[in-house]
């Protein structure tokens, strides 16, 4: 078993071996055919030509291919093709994206996601607040806020509070990008107008 291992092992190393050595000929016949290589490469290549039939066949398969490639002829596109081309592109109007693609209803949601959230907030501020009577003999009661007996450092170093106010945060970066590549594409628009009514 262990010998067909090597033998294996070496058929795939002489096949490695003889793949690049057919690059390497390959290249350097290419190179003889454009004329590339230092005299003393032409000549190794020149006897290597007449004595070894692989690197004979291998020449004659370039040689047609590099007569074939010398047989066609580019084509050229005519003087005005750009303009053409432009001029035709020109036609077109340009629609703006937001109008189309942007679904109301997303934005309506995010403006609400925005309502609740600080309805939410204002609430839980509002139920840390404790609120002192001072007369109960008032048809309306009057409430004194004590700012002193408010814990702050509780309300702010809140986890939910803090995740609260980032997530509102990058929402409210979101909406403002919203709003300014609208009014982007809103100037664009009218400057497509222009253009296509001259």
């Amino acid at each position: 078993m262990r010998i067909n291992g090597d033998q294996n092992h070496t058929i795939g190393d002489s096949l490695k071996k003889r793949n690049v050595m057919d690059q390497e000929m390959e290249k350097l016949i290419w190179e003889y055919i454009d004329g590339h290589c230092s005299p003393e490469v032409k000549a190794e290549i020149t006897r290597h030509l007449a004595e070894d039939q692989a690197w004979k066949i291998r020449y004659d398969e370039l040689m047609s291919i590099h007569a074939l490639l010398q047989k066609e002829e580019l084509d050229m596109p005519s003087l005005r093709f750009t303009k053409n081309v432009m001029e035709e592109i020109a036609q077109y109007h340009v629609a703006p994206a937001t109008k189309n693609y942007i679904n109301k209803n997303v934005i309506r949601g995010i403006g609400a996601f925005f309502l609740v959230m600080i309805t939410g907030l204002f609430i839980y501020f509002m139920g840390q607040i404790h609120w002192s009577g001072t007369s109960t003999q008032n048809l309306v009661p009057s409430y004194s806020i004590d700012a002193s007996k408010l814990n702050w450092s509780k309300l702010l170093n809140n986890t939910y509070v803090n995740i609260f106010i980032g997530i509102n945060t990058i929402l409210g970066l979101i909406l403002a990008d919203k709003y300014m590549q609208r009014k982007k594409n809103a100037g664009h628009s009218g400057h497509w107008s222009k253009g296509d009514s001259a």
